[in-house]
């Protein structure tokens, strides 16, 4: 060989990581897509079919004596979660109103009881709706109409006295209620932990899921969206079992400690923590809810190496007190979605060298990206092969008319590589969209078409993306009547429902508006007061705490004298959500949610500096 080859050789990695600096990245992402592909494959072709519980079976006949969960003082082993979930399924099956195959509804908060019920239920092949346990009254109506449940399996506390709300529509839908506790003294409300200790731990047999095709409804999550009220998207066996795939995908293995404090009703909580567990044999590390003041020690105590996040989660843990010891822990993975760029480097500069691998996917959509690159910022890295598998693309989007802009064709625009665009992915196949349980009018409203070409079908994901001159794809905003709030979606329409059935309030607006230093946007209302009326602080403020769930609450209200619509009598938002809660900048009275003082307070210049400046907490 020549000096010259030898030479060009020598000098070909380095010109190759100036011309393509990803692109080893790259092929090593190609690579995990493929083994990922080969390996779902190779289980959508096992006979009998191949399910998430079945992985499970997996896991518990080779680790039997491994902790599968730890809550607290209490641990329990592979096996151990195999033994109480059959007897939760026998406890089950001895009732008369319950068969294998219904469906039954989960309102609980994070527990053990929690995973071995799910698990139960799974070994009778039922359904499982996962219901969000902060939601009351109409909203949690509307999410039993949505499933229509045979049982709805609560927990004590506060999740009882919801149900006791509205036991007498229960009844009349035929739902039993059963109380994971050992005594309830409330007539048609069962204690039922008292019948599951007694119950037999024999396993089940595979007949009585024998009905299940990979089609069939596996969980229903519920997800705030442009209506106003929660949807359920209802996720199919097929769909669960791509979810075993997120953490491993991620380097996570058998060897890791997972900390879940994230809901498990949430797609988070549910399908990464406990689903990608049950495919890694991980020990999860669980939590009723996060606690920024615990969260390290925690992760000290049980040797966690894997975390998860959203952005507040991030946002939060840098705000707490340093200490000498941040940086000594085991977490070597951070994995999640929505973290700030600026937060993103405070947590890596305080807390050590940690790979965070954010993502972006939604409960119902089809389509998601890694940032396997680990750029700051971005929500991805799009190539070919990602693209040819699961095609999608941005499109313009114009923000007034709440619509994507159409050429003179009818045929959608794409963004310009730079610019921000709607993501919009082609619905097929490999990537189907299965759409809202009992509600074709907001699954019909996600499916946009003529897209790129007459007769086409693609998934309107509603968030404004943007992909730099490198490839890597970052989230912009949302569009519609939807914001983001302390990790939670907001639906306006519910909101401004609930505020329009107060006593006092005729109309309202409601938006989400941006503080600094915080995730996401908080809610404020515009609204109008009735005709001989006046705005009654004290009324209204109890009024949205007992119908909304804290991240759901307007912190502001901007009182109007007419809210504005546009020539489609659509509510105008855009103008409203610049001029934000600025005393200053709105003429409007203006008034902000005192938990102290438990009314809303006129928001007054000193109050409003003591909110941008964090002095008042949100």
């Amino acid at each position: 060989m020549s000096e010259s080859c030898a030479l060009c050789l020598l000098t070909l990695p380095f010109a190759l990581r100036a011309i393509c600096p990803y692109l080893w990245m790259d092929i090593l992402y190609f690579w995990d897509l493929l083994r990922i592909l080969v390996k779902f494959v190779s289980r959508r072709r096992r006979r009998p079919l191949f399910f998430v519980l079945d992985r499970f079976f997996e896991q518990t006949a080779a680790f039997p004596h491994k902790p599968f969960v730890v809550f607290g003082h209490e641990s329990y082993s592979f096996a151990e979660a195999d033994k109480r979930s059959n007897k939760v399924a026998n406890a089950l099956l001895a009732r008369p109103e319950f068969k294998a195959g219904d469906t039954a509804a989960l309102f609980m908060g994070n527990h053990p009881a929690f995973l071995f019920t799910w698990l139960g239920l799974a070994k009778c092949g039922s359904p499982v709706a996962l219901l969000n346990h902060n939601i009351r009254s109409k909203s949690l109506l509307h999410c039993l109409g949505c499933c229509r449940p045979k049982v709805l399996i609560a927990a004590s506390g506060t999740s009882l006295s919801a149900v006791e709300d509205i036991l007498p529509s229960l009844r009349e839908q035929g739902v039993t209620v059963l109380l994971m506790t050992q005594q309830c003294d409330t007539p048609g409300i069962e204690s039922f932990a008292d019948k599951v200790d007694e119950a037999s731990d024999a396993p089940l047999p595979r007949s009585l899921r024998s009905h299940i095709t990979t089609e069939s409804p596996a969980v229903y999550i519920y997800t705030s969206g442009t209506t106003g009220l929660p949807k359920a998207a209802m996720v199919n066996q097929n769909r669960l079992l791509t979810a075993l795939t997120v953490l491993c995908s991620n380097g996570v293995s058998s060897s890791d400690v997972i900390y879940l404090n994230l809901p498990l009703y949430h797609t988070a909580g549910f399908f990464i923590g406990f689903i990608g567990s049950i495919e890694t044999g991980s020990t999860i590390i669980l939590k009723r809810k996060f606690s920024a003041s615990q969260f390290w020690d925690d992760c000290r105590k049980y040797n966690v190496t894997v975390i998860q996040y959203i952005g507040e989660v991030m946002r939060y843990l840098c705000s707490t007190p340093k200490r000498e010891n941040d940086k000594d822990h085991k977490v070597r993975l951070a994995i999640g979605n929505g973290v700030r760029a600026d937060i993103w480097r405070e947590f890596l500069s305080r807390f050590g060298n940690i790979q965070v691998r954010e993502f972006y996917a939604s409960t119902e959509g089809n389509v998601g990206f890694l940032n396997y690159v680990g750029k700051i910022g971005a929500i991805g890295r799009v190539n070919f092969l990602h693209w040819k598998l699961f095609p999608y693309t941005l499109v313009k989007y114009d923000t007034e008319r709440d619509e994507p802009v159409r050429d003179s064709n009818g045929l959608c625009v794409e963004a310009p590589k730079g610019e921000t665009g709607l993501l919009v992915s082609k619905i097929t196949h490999i990537a189907p969209f299965v759409g809202y349980a009992q509600n074709e009018e907001q699954t019909e409203k996600k499916r946009l078409r003529d897209v790129l070409k007459k007769g086409d079908l693609y998934f309107n994901s509603g968030d404004l993306m943007r992909i730099d001159k490198d490839n890597f794809i970052y989230f912009q905003d949302r569009v519609g009547d939807t914001f983001r709030w302390k990790g939670e979606n907001v639906a306006t329409t519910e909101v401004s429902d609930i505020l329009t059935i107060s006593d006092c309030l005729d109309e309202a607006n409601v938006y989400g508006v941006k503080v600094p230093g915080h995730e996401g946007r908080i809610g404020m209302a515009a609204v109008t007061v009735k005709d001989g009326s006046h705005f009654d602080r004290s009324k209204t403020y109890s009024h949205v705490v007992n119908y909304l769930p804290s991240y759901a609450r307007p912190r502001f209200i901007r009182i109007q004298k007419a809210v504005e619509v546009t020539g489609t009598f659509k509510q105008k938002k855009v103008k409203l959500v610049e001029e934000g809660f600025d005393p200053g900048c709105v003429q409007d009275p203006l008034y902000f949610l005192d938990d102290n003082e438990k009314q809303y307070i006129p928001l007054t210049p000193q109050v409003y500096f003591s909110i941008i400046s964090g002095e008042i907490k949100l």
